[in-house]
């Protein structure tokens, strides 16, 4: 029927009637575009399904895309968690940084140093156990942890303790000697005496080497402070 024949029949002029027409089509509309972006599938119509039978998702309207899109920008971002993560990790950082200073400054040893022994020893792992019977973050064998002090060397904070402890002693026996102190670390004071310093084992010499190259990364990542003058 048309509107003026709806017009006349109602009494409602032509020009409101026309009005509420739309109205209800643009309703209609908006209804059925709701429907498409809940479900996926337009009023009418038979879902696609896919080989394991579960209904096929078609792209969701403009109001859905822009909640998945504000969604996404307050949420973190796992990728950039983990870059940054990593990039600690390349910097020489870790969770036992304090530690490691508070024992580098109570026996007077390099806390870069001590850094780059534990990377090299554990590898920062506080149950890292070696075949030949150290264990914990310095690597102590059973006899010198005792010897320091150390009742549980899987304890982070008695491993930090006793091999800066040790470290701190070797430097003193090698007359400061950061290399020496080190090598004998890793092969024992006697064949450092032996060789007059670094004995010729391929091992501890690399050991050396990496402890060292971890130290000067460490100290990278966290240059000392600037001294400053006072002011006049």
């Amino acid at each position: 029927m048309s509107t003026e024949a709806i017009a006349a029949s109602t009494g409602v002029p032509e020009g409101e009637l026309a009005v509420a027409q739309r109205v209800r089509q643009l309703q209609a509309l908006i209804e059925q575009a709701r429907q498409v972006s809940v479900s996926g599938v337009a009023p009418g119509t038979t879902p696609t399904t896919v080989s394991m039978g579960a209904p096929s998702q078609a792209p969701a309207g403009d109001f859905a895309a822009a909640l998945q899109a504000a969604t996404t920008a307050d949420s973190p971002s796992p990728v950039g968690a983990q870059s940054e993560s990593a990039a600690g990790a390349g910097a020489g950082s870790s969770e036992y940084d304090p530690v490691i200073e508070q024992a580098a400054e109570r026996y007077g040893v390099d806390p870069a140093v001590l850094h780059g022994l534990i990377q090299q020893e554990s590898g920062f792992d506080p149950s890292a156990q070696s075949s030949a019977g150290a264990s914990g973050l310095t690597q102590l064998m059973p006899g010198t942890a005792a010897s320091m002090g150390v009742a549980n060397p899987l304890n982070p904070a008695e491993s930090i303790e006793g091999g800066a402890r040790y470290l701190s002693q070797l430097m003193g026996q090698f007359g400061g000697n950061t290399e020496d102190a080190l090598a004998a670390y890793n092969a024992g004071p006697g064949a450092v005496q032996q060789y007059g310093g670094i004995p010729p084992y391929a091992e501890t010499q690399s050991y050396v080497s990496k402890v060292l190259g971890y130290a000067e990364t460490y100290r990278q990542a966290h240059p000392a402070p600037s001294s400053v003058g006072e002011l006049t």
